[in-house]
């Protein structure tokens, strides 16, 4: 009788849990497809961009992070700068995969400031791998000066300091998915998110319309167009991968992806070897208990 009482307290209690579990479920429904529809002027989500390096098993794409570089420096490098990332970095497991001597010829194309020398003076010399890519600008106060009083941010940990609130239940499932690359799609938004105004929106001289930047009004005039830059081709003469405003901003924001966490790669492998270490280990403790349990009520049987 005993072990009928506990069996249908088993079985009550899994009712119970499922039942519950349920009606989490239908609240959580209800609210996602009851929610209000979004006001006119507030932030709109980026769309979600299918990324090389997403998810526990994510890498980058060698080619990407190249296309993105020359991105970068074709286009953006007039006005951002890269202060945390070497030339050397470049050359780096997990990197775009550039050659020692591609480091080397490519630093010595920059200026770099060095000093003081003998005499106490500053001075400019080509630079060497281990130097850190130059600033467009002397200082803050040149950079507002050239941008009409906007200060174009750091790309060194931008597609990381950039995010934005996903709400729920969104937020709830991002959990499960590992979904870690929401400023990688807010980056790639405010890049093919120009517009014109909607009607009753008024744009003060220097400012555009950028439907997923916060706020929508934007200071950076569209940074790229179709075309604008070359990329490598194939055995028939056409682009390896189409030269729009679309594939350039998944390109240089992958590149800034790379810049602003570099050792990705190798995180991501080391938890994945964390991770079977730690399951391992977890069955080996079950069976340890188990064995020991074991004897422990053998030894009380006999007692």
């Amino acid at each position: 009788m005993s072990e009928n009482r506990r069996a249908a307290s088993v079985g009550g209690g899994l009712r119970r849990f499922v039942m519950t579990l349920g009606a989490v479920a239908g609240l959580v429904a209800g609210l996602a497809f009851s929610a209000p529809a979004q006001a006119a002027g507030e932030a709109i989500h980026p769309p979600a961009v299918s990324w090389s390096f997403a998810g526990p098993f994510g890498t980058y794409d060698r080619a990407q992070l190249q296309r993105g570089f020359k991105i970068y420096r074709e286009v953006c490098a007039s006005c951002h700068a890269l202060s945390r990332v070497a030339f050397r970095n470049l050359a780096e497991p997990g990197g775009p995969g550039f050659s020692e001597d591609q480091v080397k010829a490519l630093a010595a194309t920059y200026q770099v400031q060095d000093g003081p020398n003998d005499a106490g003076d500053y001075f400019e010399r080509p630079g060497i791998a281990s130097d850190r890519f130059p600033s467009p600008f002397p200082n803050e106060q040149a950079a507002r000066a050239a941008n009409g009083g906007a200060y174009p941010p750091d790309f060194s940990l931008l597609a990381k300091a950039r995010t934005y609130t996903r709400g729920f239940p969104t937020f709830l499932f991002d959990i499960f998915t590992l979904y870690q690359e929401q400023g990688p799609d807010l980056i790639h938004g405010i890049v093919v998110g120009y517009e014109e105004p909607p009607e009753g929106v008024t744009l003060q001289p220097g400012q555009y319309y950028n439907k997923y930047f916060p706020g929508h009004l934007i200071a950076m005039p569209p940074p790229i167009a179709d075309g604008q830059v070359e990329f490598p081709r194939g055995d028939d003469g056409r682009p390896v991968v189409p030269e729009t405003i679309d594939q350039y901003a998944r390109d240089v924001t992958a590149f800034m992806m790379w810049a602003a966490e570099p050792h990705m790669e190798a995180r991501k492998a080391l938890g994945f070897r964390v991770i079977i270490f730690l399951a391992v280990f977890a069955g080996l403790l079950y069976f340890v208990k188990k064995k020991i349990w074991a004897s422990t009520h053998a030894e009380e049987r006999h007692a």
